[in-house]
């Protein structure tokens, strides 16, 4: 959370609150609608171009984290959230499209042991570097440090809560 744009008070244009919660609103009854009127399997023509490229994607934005983490850039809030919503869509369809049981198998253990907890690591990554960012360089008090943190404290910062 941007510390100093809250203090300032800063809000997002009602606008953005009426859309978005209007749109999450015409989105439950759709889910509704889908759960019933789709069929439970289907064809597909493209199927493996369309995971060939969601990989790419997840591919590049892991490369994406990784240079934003190399650069210390302030890109490496949005790699790592992005990269971390990639891998949850990837471990939710890799589990249910699964067509045998061997499959199934495959896609559950790859997701309990690599897929989640790379992803889990993605979103305490970017909150990590939220928290770096966005706090105050001349605050009278250093926030506390997280007890388990991703991103190394620079030196001046560790001279200050000393």
């Amino acid at each position: 959370m941007n510390i100093g744009a809250l203090q300032a008070g800063w809000r997002p244009p009602g606008w953005v609150v009426r859309l978005f919660g209007l749109a999450a609103l015409l989105l439950v009854p759709w889910v509704v609608v889908l759960a019933f009127a789709l069929p439970s399997a289907h064809r597909s023509a493209h199927w493996d171009i369309a995971w060939a490229g969601f990989d790419v994607a997840l591919a590049l934005l892991l490369f994406a984290v990784a240079v934003a983490a190399w650069r210390r850039s302030p890109w490496l809030e949005g790699a790592a959230t992005a990269t971390a919503t990639l891998l949850f869509v990837d471990a939710w369809f890799d589990v249910l499209t699964s067509s045998t049981k061997a499959e199934f198998v495959i896609s559950v253990v790859e997701a309990a042991l690599v897929e989640v907890p790379l992803a889990v690591l993605c979103l305490r990554l970017a909150r990590d570097v939220e928290r770096r960012l966005y706090a105050l360089p001349f605050a009278p008090a250093v926030p506390a440090r997280p007890r388990f943190e991703l991103i190394e404290q620079p030196a001046e910062a560790e001279r200050l809560s000393a």
